[in-house]
Order: C-alpha cells, then structure tokens, then sequence
C-alpha cells in the first residue's frame, strides 16, 4: 500500500507517519526540505524514541521523499498511485499544497477511478475541509463532480507532544508516547484505512473541541503564564503553584463548557484534564515556553483556543475569568524571536489594547471580553 504525506516534519516523522508505517504503507513524505528530503532517499528508514523511563525506540523503515518545488511531477504520479494522502503540514499552508494536489488527482482520475481518502491531521477544526475548499478552487468546475464521487474528506483530530530536539541523525525524533488521531468516520470513502490507533467517530467535533480547549489551550495558557514568569519549560512553570492554579482555573472553564456543550460525563473530564497535566510535566520532554506560546497572533484567532471557548462560555452567561486572564498573558508575549509576538507588540504599542485585540481576534472592540482584558492592564500598571 502506497501512503502519500505532505510535511516531513516531527509530526509527520514521529506521528503520522510512524502510524502508516506499522499499518503497512510505504510512505512517500513530500515537503521542501532539501536536506530532510535526501537523508529519506538515502536511508530509506529513521528512529521514533519515546520520551520515557524506557525510552522505547522504534524503526520506521519504507519511506522515501519528493521536494514539491523541484520534483512537481514526481508527487503527481505519487498522488495517482497513492491509498492514502495525509497531512501534517499547518493550515496556513494547505491552500499551497492544495495546487499540487489538485494536479495529481486531475491525473489520477484520469487514468483509473480508484478512490482515495485524504485527511488533513492539522492542529485546528476542520482541517480537512479546509484543504477540500482549496481543491475545488484549484479543479475546473466540470470536474468537481469527479472529484468529490472519488475522493473522501474526512476531518480529523490529533494530539502529540513532539518538543524541540536535536537528534544526531536529523531524521530521528522524540515524541511522547501518548498519541490520539480521531477521523470522521462518515465521510470516509470506500474502505475505511485499516491504521491501528486511528480510531473512527461519527461526531468528531466534540472530540475536537475537546482536545482544542483542553490539551491546546492548557499547554498554550502554561506557556505564556511561564514566560511572564520567566520559566524556561512548560515542567518548570506548572510547578510553580500560582501558574498551575491559573492553568487549571482555565480548564474548569473550557470543562464546563465542553461537558455542557457535548454531554462529556464531568467525572471522565476530570480524568482527562489530569491526563493532560501529567503529559505537561513529563519528566523525558523538555519542551521550552517560547515553542509552545510561538505565534501569538494566530492562537488569539476567532475560532483558537482562547477566544473561542470564552465568546462560548459568554453566550451561556458564564464569565470566562481565567480565560480572560490566559488572554492577558498573551499580550504579554514579547519574545523577541517570534515574529508574530513583534509584530503583536508594536500593534500594541501604535493601536493600543482595545483596537489591537479586537483586530487579531475578531470580538467586537465593545466585547466583555476586549473590556476585561483592558481592565487588566489598567489594574497592573
């Protein structure tokens, strides 16, 4: 079985595609790391090592790799000839992949009608929607008939810590043993990928939101909260008393919200939100602050996970306090190699807090919730 995957990065290397591998694919990694692209070639294989006491390693073997920009016509064939197309690769960046895509299934439809599934495993809602909208743009209309009687879309979920790490030989990786991919079971085509660990699910989006509000926005809000206190790793700044206490105030929030919003039993929340604690401060991951809180900008998005469960909780008449405060830490962020946090603070520092949140998140400049954030500031100073 042929497995095609956009995006060699950790997550592609130790998650995704060390799923594939154990399911049976050879995986064709596609991405435009040169260097990532010929050690795939020469090797053929790497190591997957679990953060843990045993430190488990496992081999991947069967994979070999396509740079996109270079080798176009290599991923097309790929793509025709392929069982499965997954991606690990962020969203912003599928409406890129979306161009070649479209081009290798155009040919692929041609030559045989053999469906395939493609499933964005992206850190957000509707990944694989969104990747679906961008193929349509990039396909002649004539064809869209084609295209979505052949091709399943299904969403999906997923969770792995894979922190930053420097491994002698680049394409090994650490991940955490823990791992959750989820997929929308009803719009799959034909048969269903017989991956072991993929587990299928007819609501996907309760599963979503509950991975988005507790593992995204727990290790988010850990990770601005430590750096207003200089913490160096998200370890370092839950045992710090006071952080873990405003970590887990904005947890029973997004709970209540979640087991309200999806009939989640409140007992198996709490096991869940302890899971995600525990997996915070593994011991064998050292996953510094300014990883996690990168890209500041994005993560205070309409739909992320901060804003979201807050303007959530509001239309329930339920005050996102904690959240609110997560929200001030954000700002906060002024790491100044993280471009997104430059940019967010010169933003600040020309529009002001009001304007500026209002922009980047989409509330409304008279929300309770840009006005809590303001009040904060005003209080602190």
């Amino acid at each position: 079985m042929q497995a095609v995957h956009f995006g060699a990065g950790n997550i592609g290397r130790g998650f995704i595609g060390k799923l594939l591998y154990d399911a049976g694919y050879q995986t064709c990694f596609i991405d435009v790391n040169q260097d990532m692209i010929d050690r795939l070639n020469e090797e053929k294989k790497y190591r997957v090592i679990y953060a843990e006491e045993e430190g488990r390693v496992f081999e991947v073997g069967n994979v070999s790799g396509i740079h996109s920009l270079t080798e176009p016509e290599k991923v097309v064939d790929a793509i025709v000839n392929a069982d499965i197309i997954t991606t690990a690769v962020g969203t912003n960046i599928l409406p890129v992949i979306a161009k070649i895509i479209a081009r290798g299934l155009d040919k692929r439809y041609q030559q045989h009608d053999r469906p395939v599934n493609i499933i964005a495993c992206e850190n957000a809602i509707g990944g694989t929607t969104l990747l679906k909208q961008a193929l349509l743009e990039e396909t002649a209309a004539e064809n869209h008939d084609r295209l979505l009687s052949l091709t399943g879309f299904p969403n999906a979920a997923v969770d792995r810590i894979v922190p930053n790490q420097q491994q002698e030989n680049p394409l090994d990786v650490m991940v955490e043993p823990f791992f959750e991919w989820v997929t929308e079971e009803p719009k799959i085509i034909a048969e269903k990928p017989a991956i072991d660990g993929m587990n299928y699910v007819t609501n996907l989006e309760a599963y979503i939101e509950r991975k988005l509000f507790t593992v995204n926005t727990g290790h988010a809000v850990t990770a601005y909260l430590g750096y207003m206190e200089s913490k160096q790793t998200i370890k370092e700044a839950l045992e710090d008393r006071q952080i873990y206490e405003k970590v887990m105030a904005v947890l029973q929030e997004t709970g209540k919200l979640i087991c309200r919003k999806y009939h989640f039993h409140e007992n198996d929340h709490q096991e869940y939100i302890a899971k995600i604690i525990s997996r915070f401060t593994n011991p064998f991951i050292v996953d510094e602050v300014t990883r996690v809180a990168r890209t500041p900008i994005k993560k205070l998005g309409y739909n992320e996970r901060f804003i979201s469960p807050a303007r959530q909780l509001l239309e329930q008449d339920i005050f996102p306090k904690a959240l609110v405060y997560g929200i001030f830490a954000v700002l906060h962020y002024n790491y100044e190699n993280d471009p997104e946090a430059v940019s967010l603070q010169a933003k600040l520092q020309a529009d002001g807090i009001k304007k500026t949140l209002s922009e980047v998140s989409g509330l409304t400049i008279d929300s309770p919730i840009v006005t809590a954030v303001e009040k904060l500031f005003q209080e602190t100073r």
